[in-house]
């Protein structure tokens, strides 16, 4: 055999790793791009800025396991330039079963009241400014009785500028919404959002009966919706590419390295979106102190069922 051809199917075998991984590894990505929260300003961002940040909760290194379930938790927080480290105003557990080929969006409102390890009981979205995504990681899978693996995180700041330079994102929004506070003026049925767009649709609560769940429900299908979009526009080798250099010019990996994230990007490949479901905990609307809050009620048997296999039997 020529060198020339071995050459070939080395350069082959290379090319095809790196285009199989990437829209997987988008997917890591827009769990966390689109996940939501409840403030926004649009600011442009300079090439090289961070979007998003990925970091290990656990300890020991992920490795698939036929059967076993990974849980990553989405973090959308308020945080910003002199204003501290920020509300995790967005909160979405994301569990995925390879084996299944599926996936739960698990929604949590903002203002779950629960006990925060070494806090007291607040509202959780507090445990991201007492400890960053890891307190945050920490208090969900204490609520939920899963152990969460990795943590997702970015800000208002970056959710607007990756869909923008993603090009957008279509979403069929269940109901029309016609808000000037957060600047969402949608008729239902199938939008485009830009950054901006995307943004105020996931501000949006008001023109809904539970407006929190709702608002905390859509954050959930944006990042269905997104996903849809990567896995049908980035299947070929240069729209994966590009997509992979946008994704690695504003992402910061804590304590993962090239392999683990490689298994994350594989993870993400066994579900297509119409696999993935989207729940939002059920609950009671309350004071404490004077401050609205949300007592989780209803919740343990869905708990239980996403902490089985994080597939939904019953809900």
């Amino acid at each position: 055999m020529s060198t020339t051809r071995v050459h070939k199917r080395r350069w082959l075998r290379r090319t095809m790793t790196i285009v199989t991984a990437v829209p997987a590894t988008l997917v890591a990505a827009l769990v966390l791009v689109v996940t939501l929260w409840s403030l926004g300003i649009h600011v442009p961002f300079a090439s090289g800025t961070t979007y998003l940040k990925i970091e290990k909760v656990a300890e020991a290194h992920y490795t698939p396991v036929p059967g076993e379930p990974v849980f990553l938790l989405a973090i959308g927080s308020d945080a910003r330039p002199g204003a501290g480290g920020g509300l995790g105003d967005a909160i979405h557990l994301v569990g995925v079963n390879p084996a299944a080929g599926q996936a739960t969006i698990l929604n949590i409102p903002r203002d779950t009241y629960v006990p925060i390890p070494g806090h007291g009981t607040q509202k959780i979205n507090n445990a991201f400014s007492l400890g960053g995504p890891r307190l945050l990681a920490d208090t969900v899978g204490q609520l939920v009785g899963v152990h969460i693996q990795y943590a997702i995180s970015t800000d208002f700041e970056g959710l607007t500028a990756m869909v923008d330079e993603l090009g957008g994102v279509d979403v069929d929004i269940p109901e029309p919404h016609d808000d000037d506070a957060s600047g969402a003026h949608f008729a239902a049925g199938p939008n485009h959002l830009n950054g901006a767009e995307a943004l105020a649709f996931s501000r949006n609560r008001k023109g809904f009966t539970d407006g929190d769940f709702t608002r905390t429900e859509n954050q959930g299908l944006l990042i269905i919706s997104a996903l849809r979009q990567l896995q049908v526009q980035h299947t070929d080798a240069v729209g994966t590419v590009k997509a992979l250099a946008i994704l690695g010019r504003h992402t910061q990996l804590d304590g993962i390295g090239l392999g683990e994230l490689y298994n994350l990007a594989r993870l993400g490949l066994a579900v297509p979106a119409d696999a993935v479901r989207n729940v939002t905990m059920p609950g009671t609307a309350g004071t404490v102190g004077g401050a609205s809050v949300v007592h989780p009620s209803g919740a343990d048997s869905l708990f239980a069922d996403m902490a089985d296999d994080a597939v939904l039997q019953s809900h």
